[in-house]
């Protein structure tokens, strides 16, 4: 009994149930359109909040039961791993590290009235499949980032996009290596 009062600390339960999944195209077209990015090699993050007259205002219906204050979508382009069982190996990779390390994001947002909903994108930007440790540290990277900015209000929730040193395509130049 001791081991499972300890997974389950507070009554959050380390599941990634259909609520917490951002798939509504309302939401996820408004967080690729004005959402904030965060790079940090080899995840790039769009998030955004919403407050509850927002949430109302996306949707022609109304808004929709069991949405759950923090959503997330993960994303494996093709274009940089072509083979469909390293996307599915990766995207389980990066939803487990998410589902292990949320909870201090989601007891931000918990604590902050004026988010009713914070979507966040994940996309892996690496060409290569890279090890579970490094993608976990990663994503808890991102996820305090996104804490931090919660905690202090959404209107700080501004970011410096970060380029990685190993970006060759940094300097403005195409996939050629001319400029434009």
């Amino acid at each position: 009994m001791e081991d499972n009062s300890s997974v389950m600390e507070d009554n959050i339960r380390l599941t990634f149930p259909k609520s917490e999944r951002l798939r509504h195209k309302s939401l996820v077209d408004g967080l690729f359109a004005d959402g904030k990015k965060k790079f940090d090699y080899p995840l790039r993050m769009l998030f955004k909040t919403w407050t509850e007259e927002e949430l109302r205002d996306s949707f022609k219906v109304g808004v929709p039961d069991r949405m759950a204050p923090l959503q997330v979508m993960i994303t494996i382009p093709k274009r940089k791993i072509r083979h469909a069982v390293d996307r599915v190996l990766l995207r389980r990779r990066v939803r487990e590290a998410w589902r292990l390390n949320r909870r201090a994001l989601r007891e931000v947002i918990d604590c902050n009235p004026e988010i009713r909903l914070m979507g966040v994108a994940l996309v892996y930007m690496a060409d290569e499949v890279l090890p579970m440790e490094r993608i976990e540290g990663k994503v808890r990277k991102l996820i305090a980032h996104l804490s931090a900015a919660a905690a202090s209000g959404t209107g700080a929730m501004s970011v410096k996009v970060q380029k990685h040193p190993e970006d060759h395509n940094a300097g403005g130049a195409d996939k050629g290596g001319k400029k434009e």
